[in-house]
């Protein structure tokens, strides 16, 4: 048999109102909809539900044994139809998992980790190296968060950038290089490419090309840390984002200076399931990282 559930809305009023008509106004229907449906909960369960005594109307012994039940069901149903937007953070208890690379890790963690702890203490942050490779991990809600570089091309996933920065050449103290690169300069030194694909090549490559030059690529890492500790005990130049790769940059004490080519400042973005669009908690958690990032990139 197939069941109205609405009839449980208007049995619930029924048993609080003692009153078809006292249940019409609270559900705001008319008297003869209610008497209607009153009919039919009757059919449905056998039962007279409400009789007359008198002037007035008293529930049954098996509608006073539901009651409670039939209260609650309705109370539940319009939690999970109608559930609650206010987020208390003093009382929110999840894990957040953020996906993003070393030099992200190294600018944004301690700050956001910071914050979400002084407004959320119940919040615990799983911070994830990226992955050599693209994964479902997102999809499959493993990831809470992706931050850096790419843009989503599937409609399921969304993605907002949240600030930009722009590349500089990281190199040791005294590198022939330090008193200022011009693309010939910069072609004649060789490179560590930060690529978690791996990858050989990047877009300055094809501005050099343009210009009858090319580099001498020595390596490319998985790691901002990696190619710097490689800068360090070498000639090899390193490119890099300035603001969010400063940390590691000064961790190693290198100095910096300007990439000899014009080029655009690099999106950061984050990129989430659509699942979590409306989740009140995800979108305070991405609400805390924009304010980071754009703090640390003047984005803010």
């Amino acid at each position: 048999m197939q069941l109205d559930l609405n009839l449980l809305t208007v049995l619930d009023a029924l048993l609080e109102e003692s009153s078809v008509m006292g249940a019409a106004e609270r559900l705001h229907l008319s008297s003869p909809a209610v008497s209607r449906t009153l009919g039919r909960l009757r059919a449905v369960t056998g039962d007279d539900i409400l009789v007359r005594a008198g002037h007035t109307m008293v529930p049954t012994p098996y509608a006073m044994a539901i009651r409670e039940d039939v209260h609650q069901l309705v109370r539940r149903a319009r939690e999970v139809l109608l559930p609650a937007r206010e987020l208390n953070l003093s009382e929110l208890d999840r894990t957040f998992t953020i996906q993003c690379h070393d030099a992200l890790a190294m600018s944004v963690v301690p700050v956001l980790a910071g914050q979400l702890q002084e407004q959320a203490p119940g919040v615990q942050l799983r911070v994830l190296a990226e992955h050599s490779a693209d994964t479902d991990d997102l999809r499959h809600g493993r990831v809470d968060l992706e931050i850096g570089g790419g843009r989503p091309y599937l409609p399921e996933f969304r993605s907002e950038v949240v600030g930009h920065d722009h590349l500089v050449v990281a190199m040791r103290p005294g590198h022939p290089a330090a008193g200022g690169l011009d693309l010939r300069e910069f072609a004649a030194h060789p490179h560590v490419l930060v690529s978690r694909r791996g990858r050989l090549t990047a877009p300055i490559d094809d501005v050099l090309a343009a210009e009858g030059l090319r580099r001498r690529v020595i390596a490319s890492v998985a790691t901002l840390a990696t190619a710097l500790q490689l800068a360090v005990h070498s000639d090899a130049l390193v490119s890099c984002t300035d603001l969010l790769g400063r940390s590691l940059i000064d961790a190693f004490g290198l100095i910096t200076r300007p990439l000899p080519a014009e080029s655009p400042a690099a999106e950061i973005c984050c990129t989430w399931h659509q699942r979590y669009d409306s989740d009140p908690a995800h979108l305070w958690l991405r609400t805390e990282v924009r304010a980071v990032l754009g703090h640390l990139t003047g984005d803010g």
